[in-house]
């Protein structure tokens, strides 16, 4: 384990330097990992560990949508997919990549076959940390860890298949066997991983709950939606709006701030762009600094953890959370959107 400081502040992470691929596949050389689920983040942890070389299987219902994907994904029913309680009989670590509110109704199956010395891996904070309202409570004698990769599942597997690796957090909740923290570093790198940084259980899901409804993506689509709004009331065009409010942050400047950071970004644009950023970054900083304060205080008392197991556990919360979904996709500024996106040089025959 290294130390990097940042700015004074010094954290604990892991890099592949210090545990290469090979020594992850030592260390479970002798396990079977169980991927319980096959909906977010299911299909790019299984298949980058697959194709790393880890003996995986998959635990998945069936008839669903979700195990046609499995088996259109290569696994196969009865070598390598099973039914959920057949995946938690044969494997020695079980990553339990279901959602939160599934998590909570099939863990009685799941808790029945968590014998002394297996794993139980989560990519998610919540059920442990809010374990007096979901029920999830592990017994003592198994090891309960977390890696948690810093976006989508999607991302995870498109960023493997490209030769690259991305950022995860890991935690040690329970350390029964003494192997925890190898078994969890060994499954970080497998998953694809670029480097590891130590969180807790606690904290990984206060700041993902936090980031979900802040800048990765309620605060930004609010932003949006207030920017492209005004643009269109003044009288601009769709693609003027759209334009100056989505693609060109999405397609120029974002990709400028991942490469070196925000001020690379500014120092690459113009003066008079410079200056408006560096006059206004404050007001917009204070304007939404308390509702950040309201966020945080709301996932910290766990009001945000019990609306979403509330609204989550619904029967018909796939039918509601579609309305709402289809409400975003056919706003007029989405929309645009997928015109503009189909007029990228890229999306375009060139004779």
């Amino acid at each position: 384990m290294a130390k990097l400081n940042f700015g004074g502040v010094e954290e604990n992470v892991v890099t592949r330097d210090e545990f290469p691929l090979e020594k992850a596949l030592e260390t479970l050389k002798d396990e079977t990992i169980a991927i319980i689920g096959y909906g977010v983040q299911g299909p790019g942890q299984s298949l980058n560990l697959r194709d790393n070389g880890f003996n995986v299987i998959i635990g998945q219902r069936s008839p669903s949508a979700s195990w046609d994907k499995a088996v259109a994904d290569g696994w196969v029913p009865g070598e390598t997919l099973f039914s959920i309680e057949e995946a938690v009989q044969k494997a020695s670590i079980i990553q339990y990549l279901l959602s939160d509110a599934a998590q909570i109704s099939q863990w009685p199956l799941i808790k029945k076959h968590l014998t002394p010395g297996k794993a139980l891996y989560f990519s998610h904070g919540f059920g442990i940390t809010y374990k007096d309202r979901t029920g999830i409570i592990p017994p003592a004698d198994v090891d309960v860890i977390l890696v948690a990769p810093k976006g989508s599942g999607t991302s995870l597997r498109r960023m493997f298949l490209a030769g690259r690796g991305l950022n995860s957090s890991y935690a040690i909740f329970q350390d029964a066997t003494g192997r925890a923290f190898e078994r969890v570093v060994a499954l970080g790198i497998g998953v694809g991983s670029g480097y590891l940084f130590e969180t807790t259980f606690k904290r990984e899901v206060y700041s993902d709950l936090t980031g979900e409804r802040g800048t990765l993506m309620g605060a930004i689509q609010g932003i949006f939606e207030a920017q492209y709004n005004v643009l269109r009331k003044r009288g601009h065009s769709p693609s003027e709006a759209f334009n100056e409010t989505v693609e060109e942050l999405t397609q120029s400047l974002m990709p400028l701030v991942a490469e070196n950071g925000m001020d690379w970004m500014y120092a690459n644009c113009s003066t008079t762009a410079q200056r408006g950023a560096l006059d206004w970054k404050d007001k917009f900083r204070d304007a939404v600094a308390p509702v950040f304060e309201d966020l945080y205080e709301s996932v910290a008392t766990g009001n945000e953890a019990q609306r979403s197991i509330d609204s989550n556990s619904q029967p018909d919360y796939r039918e509601k959370l579609q309305v709402e979904l289809d409400e975003l996709h056919n706003s007029e500024m989405w929309r645009a959107g997928k015109t503009v996106r189909s007029l990228r040089p890229e999306n375009q025959a060139i004779d």
